[in-house]
């Protein structure tokens, strides 16, 4: 459980200070790294802030893929920046989760034969989940056929997206036995609730289909709601999933 940023908002007083990552990694235990989607790190930049969590042995990184190559490039004639990238991970050691593809919103279902090509030349060692945006991957369904059998064929995961505006996103589609959601809120309103109650039954669901691995990032259009979701989402999952995760802690605590 996690978020994108590292602000300390509502977090207990021993919470504050001038390091926020060492701060975070308390309270949550993964973070949707967005630091690499702009910028290609070396590893030793990149320690720098793996050393900050040496005392959360189980916290993990999800770096997005830079946009230089998701973006600029769209996956064409990227082979040195990925080699780059890839070499930068060996910072994270076992800090390291599933690297994040988040494709932008033109890169349409025209694009598959470069998707397909770049994630084939991946190295599987490593896990990688993928986001699409493009409102065709989900409305022609030999568009999405295609795309979610060739994620399965490579072990590779999806990212599921939910937010309002844009409920294609949410496709429910399993393509390893890792899922990856985006969920972003309403500041608290009754609606989330309902939407988080639903997602731990849906989780409950697919724990028993053999899902092994939840990572599930909340965003909040005002993001000191984000520990507040989280504490909420965490209580039902270890109720209604039988999980120990711990929430975050609050400055009444």
């Amino acid at each position: 459980m996690g978020r994108e940023g590292l602000d300390g908002q509502n977090l207990s007083p021993e919470n504050r200070g001038n390091a926020l990552l060492p701060l975070y990694c308390k309270n949550f235990n993964t973070v949707e790294f967005g630091p690499t989607f702009y910028s290609i790190y070396t590893a030793e930049q990149l320690n720098r802030w793996v050393q900050q969590v040496a005392d959360a042995p189980g916290f993990k990184f999800c770096p997005k893929f830079p946009q230089h190559i998701t973006h600029i490039r769209r996956l064409a004639n990227a082979e040195e920046q990925t080699a780059k990238f890839y070499e930068s991970l060996d910072a994270f050691g076992n800090h390291l989760g599933p690297l994040l593809l988040q494709l932008g919103e033109n890169f349409s279902p025209k694009s598959f034969p470069q998707l397909k090509s770049y994630l084939q030349s991946l190295p599987p060692s490593v896990k990688v989940s993928v986001e699409v945006r493009h409102k065709d991957w989900f409305g022609i369904d030999s568009n999405r056929h295609e795309l979610f059998e060739l994620l399965r064929e490579l072990n590779i995961g999806t990212v599921i997206s939910d937010t309002a505006g844009r409920r294609d996103c949410v496709h429910m589609e399993l393509t390893n036995n890792q899922a990856v959601i985006r969920f972003v809120g309403n500041d608290l309103a009754p609606s989330d609730y309902t939407r988080m109650d639903e997602w731990v039954e849906r989780l409950n669901t697919w724990k028993t289909k053999g899902l092994k691995t939840v990572w599930f990032f909340m965003h909040q259009h005002n993001e000191q709601f984000v520990p507040e979701a989280c504490a909420y989402l965490i209580k039902r999952l270890n109720e209604k999933l039988g999980t120990s995760i711990a929430g975050p802690r609050f400055l009444t605590e």
